[in-house]
């Protein structure tokens, strides 16, 4: 009946309505039953789907829908004069359609009488972030899927500090958006006076050289970085800076600085996946290149080579982690800082907080999701102007071990850019010493223990599997003891209590245990793919050791998943 209602009504265009025609009823009956057996569901990372014509895919009639019910709640919650005044910011990656989207986005907006400032160009996620604080507005919209494969779109959105929506807000808008009565209602023509083109490159780029920390001219001349982004966003922000920062051998990987929605050179344009840098591998043995540096299509994640002994190493989401805590800890003067707080995700790997521990600073936990430790930042700064001594923090570093981080207050969302900066800046010092990052890293699994940590997915697709990650997660609270050598286990479902301070975590569908070895696993199902998610994180005395141990844990799971 959908599949019939958006060929005949005439709420929807020709190319639309041509497209699901050419779906045969025989041929194509799947196809036609994935995309309207549900509608794609606003969840705390917004929308994300394949894009194509149907209610269960990324396309401007169900943007349309999102955009309208997300309008109707800051016409509500800011009033019709400050939207009109402060507006919204928007943003787009390269992938295919994104520009359109955002163009349409923006129409929708403007027809509700709120003010657009619009990209000029396919700009990353912390540069909106930057920019939704630097016109004081009262929201924003990245079009983007991240690092998911061509054919995906999606559409985050921000609140009015550059963070994405907490949980909060975020079933707030999901109500407003169930209101909207269908697509009658949706303005696709807007109003053209009230959008603006906007670009801020060079403003953002000066903000991220002030977290800069090393100012050796002649020695970061002398770093040769091999960096690429992917098709994506990254190239001109990560460009500039590392040039103005004084990182004269820098090679841009040519085939991949393109902007490409169909990301042809990669299986997947995702720099937590070693494939993703192959190309730049070939590229750094043929320079003899220090390092190399990838982004994601909005440059919100980065990826790290780094050659050591002769041969590249690719590093862990948390490894980078690692090295940027301890740069950030060993060239910040903490002396001068009241709380210097660290804030990282349950499922990063623990020993950023032991790092942290022995240098006298705190830190903090938040779920899995960077609009969490960008939460924490905005109450940091409200508690500062507030004069709330109890949560007095001064902000050092965010991290989760996806390959996101973020140093700095210039935004609220993970930043690829300024972290290529310091990951630069820390090979940089590093080889004056005549070290390298895995170096480094030796340095510090020799002084507190080797940690271990690893991910694993297990994919549900379709109507067939509707329910059956609900399924297995349930099934595991009711098994009395997956793992053995638990120490405790906690079910963020539950209320469990956050820092001092802080109240309670948000409920959400996770379940972390906690072994007696300091190890642990986490499970939970990913917020924008039908998968669950497993985390795992070992301690043990070197390499081979935790291997084992991590084979025999995921032994014991693999019987329960």
């Amino acid at each position: 009946d959908k599949y019939h209602f958006w060929i005949e009504s005439n709420y929807f265009d020709e190319d639309t309505k041509k497209e699901l025609q050419s779906l045969s009823e025989t041929e194509d009956l799947k196809e036609i039953e994935d995309r309207f057996y549900k509608d794609l569901e606003f969840g705390t990372a917004g929308l994300r789907g394949v894009m194509g014509a149907g209610t269960n895919r990324i396309n401007k009639y169900t943007l349309g829908k999102a955009t309208l019910g997300y309008s109707n709640y800051l016409l509500n919650s800011f009033g019709k004069f400050a939207c009109l005044n402060r507006g919204v910011v928007i943003s787009y990656d390269t992938r295919n359609n994104s520009y359109d989207l955002a163009l349409s986005v923006a129409k929708i907006f403007s027809g509700q009488n709120i003010k657009v400032y619009l990209f000029s160009n396919a700009s990353p996620i912390p540069e909106l972030s930057y920019a939704i604080r630097k016109f004081s507005a009262v929201g924003g919209i990245m079009i983007t899927a991240s690092h998911n494969t061509k054919q995906y779109n999606g559409y985050k959105v921000y609140d009015e500090n550059g963070c994405q929506l907490n949980v909060k807000v975020s079933n707030i808008v999901t109500k407003f958006i169930s209101r909207v009565d269908g697509y009658g209602d949706i303005n696709f023509n807007g109003n053209s006076q009230l959008i603006e083109k906007i670009e801020i490159t060079d403003d953002f780029v000066s903000k991220i050289l002030e977290q800069s920390r090393f100012f050796d001219e002649d020695s970061k001349s002398k770093l040769k970085i091999v960096y690429t982004p992917i098709h994506g966003t990254g190239l001109l922000p990560i460009k500039t800076a590392l040039e103005r920062a004084g990182f004269k051998g820098l090679s841009i990987l040519k085939s991949q600085c393109e902007p490409n929605g169909d990301f042809p050179t990669v299986t997947s344009p995702n720099p937590e996946d070693k494939r993703a840098l192959e190309l730049a591998l070939v590229e750094a043995i043929k320079i003899n290149a220090d390092i190399i540096i990838g982004t994601d299509p909005d440059a919100d994640r980065v990826g790290v080579a780094a050659k050591h002994n002769g041969e590249f190493v690719f590093l862990t989401g948390n490894e980078v982690g690692i090295l940027l805590v301890d740069y950030v800890l060993s060239s910040t003067d903490l002396s001068k800082l009241k709380n210097p707080t660290i804030v990282k995700s349950i499922v990063t790997s623990n020993l950023c907080s032991k790092m942290a521990e022995k240098k006298g600073v705190k830190t903090i936990e938040t779920l899995t999701g960077f609009k969490f430790i960008g939460e924490k930042i905005t109450e940091f700064y409200k508690a500062k102007k507030l004069g709330d001594n109890l949560r007095d923090y001064d902000f050092l570093i965010g991290l989760e071990e996806s390959c996101g981080y973020l140093v700095g207050t210039h935004a609220r969302d993970k930043d690829a850019v300024v972290s290529s900066l310091l990951i630069s800046e820390i090979a940089s010092k590093l080889k004056t010493q005549k070290k390298d990052l895995v170096t480094r890293l030796d340095e510090i699994y020799s002084e507190f223990g080797y940690y271990y940590s690893c991910q694993e997915n297990f994919y549900y697709n379709g109507i067939k599997n509707k329910g059956k990650i609900d399924e297995i997660m349930s099934g595991l609270r009711k098994a009395k003891a997956p793992l053995s050598n638990i120490k405790r286990l906690i079910d963020y479902s539950k209320p469990t209590k956050a820092e001092k301070g802080f109240g309670y975590y948000p409920l959400s569908n996770v379940l972390f245990y906690e072994l007696l070895d300091e190890s642990w696993v986490a499970l939970r199902p990913s917020g924008t793919e039908p998968k669950i998610k497993i985390y795992y994180n070992v301690v043990a005395e070197n390499k081979e050791i935790a291997l084992e141990k991590l084979s025999t844990i995921k032994a014991e799971l693999s019987k329960y998943i």
